[in-house]
């Protein structure tokens, strides 16, 4: 592909890994079409890991164990810190 974008992740625990994505898809999810496309690969790896986080503690069978429930708790508050709304609010979908 002629427009990719390599992003170079790297956690504070030494790991790190890399995603190449293609710029114009980036530049389609650009909020103001001006976003960053960095941005957007946060915003996308953030959104991701609510719904995950939601589903394991919401959409599956049984109660969810205190270090699950913790988990989303976090997730949450960092997703509303990132995006100044809550993940209810922001896929209408709230429990």
């Amino acid at each position: 592909m002629a427009d990719e974008i390599t992003f170079s992740i790297d956690g504070n625990d030494g790991s790190t890994d890399e995603v190449t994505l293609p710029g114009t898809l980036l530049d389609l999810l650009a909020e103001s079409g001006e976003e960053p496309r960095a941005e957007v690969v946060g915003d996308l790896a953030m959104f991701s890991c609510a719904e995950r986080i939601h589903s394991a503690v919401h959409h599956t069978q049984g109660e969810p164990d205190d270090d699950l429930a913790a988990a989303e708790e976090a997730t949450m508050a960092l997703f509303e810190e990132r995006f100044g709304a809550t993940f209810g609010e922001m896929t209408g979908h709230q429990h």
